[in-house]
């Protein structure tokens, strides 16, 4: 028995030991696998590409359960026989990773970036950048994530700017890409448009007020945007409103003297909220945004890019908006004009990096229009986007989360993608008067280019292709495109997932991957989200050095079914730690009573033919035969969690709390027959479970094999995945 089972296992001192020897092997890398004679250069390909972390500082557990499930999926298609690709790389996350370093400045030098210049702050984003890059490298070691790292990618490098640029151009020139004036999501505090996915909500008690407006009362939280309303709506088939004429005009006393309103019936408005009649404020509501478009109304600003009141509030010009409100109130009442006001709570719209209240506003803005038919195709973005997930093209894991993306992107709206910061894919836009060039900086003098950049998920939405080289058509984004698997938090289903689609479907006319396995959020032991201000965050390189990775992976996976949050604690990852530690147990147990000491040197059972087993050792080869075949189905159903648990309890209940105390008085008996048929048969269960638990566990189980008698793979990674053979494992 090797010396080093003479010691309990140290999950410390073998893991990144383990990590070394595998990079060092070269055989992350497919090209390597085929080269070494490994995989046949033919075998079919597999591939992933991980979702880009952002490089704004370590990874959370929601990270971990990410890389745990995804490098199963990997180590079990490579250990089937597949070419199977895995790229790493980062995500530049532009308006977080600004937020961050400028957060920094103002801190340690009380300056803006305004102060330092955008030169200066994108040299010293860049080395945060460059610094979180490490750190996040060296988690994904840590967890045992089994990556190519000669292709790595980041999403700002080189060969992401090309395809950046290059299909920018392209959506252009199909009509696709335009600046125009839409409402969008202003972030007064950080002074730049934000995503749906950068919003916060908060939960707010306010008060909800009823006004007299004409002969009508509406409803608000927002008295302050009301300056400018003159459309009063409703719904066309509304009785108690049907006097009222569409296009009707009616004077009013309003906040700042009589005005002239117009009736304006619409589908869109809720009979049975408030009293079913509201005004509209164009500028600064999503929704009124909508019904002006749909009726060629007016649209005024009321509220400046700074949240405060413009001059058309007359004597509440200048005021911040919640400075503003109680005078407004005081106004109306004493006008006569405030009929009522209730209690209500609703949600607010905050920034999440800056935590400012989002103020919609109508802004000259980048888009990218969904509705327009694609010349040739005569298909719209919207429908490219959806056809795919109906057709099963794409299968998402839980199913139920289709009908959320069906809802979503049946709902969508143009997609702003210009942000008012410096960091970032620049728009690809120069400008020289009434000139304007795309794609490519012109040669001559006199050209500027926009100011803005690109929205973070312009850039990651070309993920799966631009990763392969794209827009060169390289052998790998032949061979490994589309991918086989996305798999990432349902919260992100829209945001990313989506546009991966919607970008891959216009580039290459093609989907981006067959299966998306959403996860769900990793909350504490109470269930509360993890966050550093309630102290509850797991470190996942904290966890590592203190129970090992293999049992922070074996705590996230068993019993976490897709899209399912689910609740982490130490203890419970304490448990595996005792898991990893009976494996090595059981090894040891194993490789001792399986050797014979002949000459000063170890020798192993020959073993017998199959045929010289007794009854009871076939039934036990047949029972792992079973197992394996259960834990194949479940794996490439996407039940890992399912897989996870059934090989713990073999290997636990089965393999060391009944066959290997059944073995004992087998091993000290005097019946060399039986004894050695006892000794093959706990070396191949062994050597079984070992190969079964690995794509889990893969640095305790990798670190047993190399002390294995008989290996069929200089690495168990590399090891064949347990296939029956006349009902029998081999």
């Amino acid at each position: 028995m090797p010396e080093k089972f003479m010691k309990p296992y140290d999950p410390a001192a073998t893991e990144s030991r383990i990590y070394a020897a595998w990079e060092e092997s070269g055989l992350f890398n497919p090209d390597e696998c085929v080269k070494q004679g490994i995989t046949p250069p033919d075998a079919p390909s597999y591939s992933i590409v991980l979702p880009p972390p952002n490089v704004t500082g370590r990874l959370h557990m929601g990270h971990a359960l990410m890389l745990a499930v995804e490098d199963i999926f990997i180590r079990y298609k490579r250990m089937q026989g597949f070419r199977t690709l895995w790229v790493p790389g980062t995500d530049h996350a532009a308006i977080a990773t600004q937020s961050v370093v400028e957060k920094q400045i103002k801190k340690d030098e009380n300056k803006n970036r305004h102060d330092l210049g955008r030169e200066e702050l994108l040299k010293r984003i860049g080395t945060f950048a460059a610094e979180s890059h490490d750190m996040i490298v060296s988690q994904l070691k840590t967890m045992g994530a089994s990556l190519d790292w000669s292709r790595e990618a980041f999403t700002l490098d080189e060969t992401r700017t090309h395809a950046v640029r290059k299909i920018f151009k392209d959506m252009y020139d199909a009509g696709l890409i335009y600046r125009g004036h839409r409402i969008v999501n202003w972030d007064p505090k950080g002074q730049t448009t934000i995503s749906d996915d950068e919003i916060v909500y908060q939960e707010e008690k306010t008060t909800f007020y009823y006004l007299k407006y004409g002969p009508f009362t509406i409803g608000t939280a927002r008295p302050e945007t009301k300056f400018g309303d003159k459309y009063v709506v409703m719904h066309p088939a509304d009785a108690r409103y049907e006097e009222w004429k569409d296009g009707q005009k009616i004077e009013l006393e309003w906040i700042n003297g009589p005005i002239e309103a117009t009736i304006v019936k619409d589908e869109s408005i809720d009979m049975e909220f408030g009293t079913g009649v509201m005004t509209i404020t164009p500028w600064h509501s999503m929704v009124d945004f909508d019904v002006a478009e749909r009726h060629g109304l007016d649209k005024e600003q009321i509220i400046d890019e700074r949240g405060k009141l413009l001059s058309i509030a007359g004597e509440f010009a200048g005021m911040k908006i919640t400075e503003a409100r109680a005078r407004i109130i005081e106004k109306l009442r004493k006008k006569g004009l405030l009929v009522s006001e209730e209690s209500y709570t609703h949600n607010i719209a905050t920034a999440e990096r800056t935590s400012g209240i989002i103020e919609p506003q109508i802004k000259l803005q980048w888009f990218v229009e969904v509705n327009k038919k694609i010349s040739g195709r005569n298909k719209t973005l919207k429908e490219l986007m959806l056809e795919p997930v109906r057709s099963r093209a794409i299968k998402i894991v839980p199913e139920h989360f289709e009908k959320t993306y069906f809802h979503w992107i049946e709902n969508l709206r143009d997609w702003c993608i210009s942000r008012q910061i410096w960091y970032g894919h620049r728009i690809p836009v120069w400008y020289r008067g009434e000139e304007i060039s795309v794609g490519i900086e012109p040669k001559e003098a006199g050209w500027t280019q926009d100011e803005d950049t690109l929205d973070t998920w312009f850039s990651s939405g070309l993920w799966t292709f631009s990763t392969l080289g794209w827009p060169e058509q390289t052998d790998d984004l032949k061979r490994y495109h589309p991918t086989d698997l996305l798999e990432t938090g349902y919260d992100i289903l829209f945001f990313w997932i989506a546009r991966m689609i919607l970008m891959t479907e216009f580039a290459l006319n093609t989907i981006p991957f067959k299966t998306v396995y959403l996860h769900g959020l990793v909350r504490d032991a109470q269930g509360r989200k993890m966050s550093k201000s309630l102290g509850n965050n797991l470190d996942p390189l904290d966890i590592a050095a203190k129970f090992g990775a293999d049992a922070a992976r074996m705590a996230l996976v068993v019993g976490n079914t897709p899209g399912t949050d689910m609740r982490m604690s130490e203890d419970k990852i304490k448990g595996y730690k005792h898991f990893a530690n009976k494996l090595w147990n059981i090894a040891r147990f194993v490789l001792t009573n399986a050797s014979e000491e002949k000459n000063g040197s170890k020798t192993w059972p020959s073993g017998p033919e199959r045929d010289h087993f007794s009854p009871r050792e076939h039934e036990l080869l047949t029972e792992l035969d079973t197992l394996a075949k259960e834990m194949t189905d479940d794996i490439e159903n996407h039940r890992v969690y399912l897989a996870a648990e059934k090989i713990y309890h073999y290997v636990w209940h089965t393999l060391a709390d009944k066959i290997i105390e059944e073995s004992k008085p087998l091993l000290a008996g005097t019946d060399s027959v039986k004894k050695e048929s006892r000794q093959t048969l706990l070396l191949r269960l062994l050597d079984q479970s070992l190969r079964l638990l690995h794509p889990f566990m893969p640095f305790v189980t990798e670190e047993i094999w190399q002390s294995m008698p008989t290996k069929d793979a200089p690495f168990l990674m590399v090891a064949r995945w347990p296939k029956p053979a006349k009902g029998l494992l081999q």
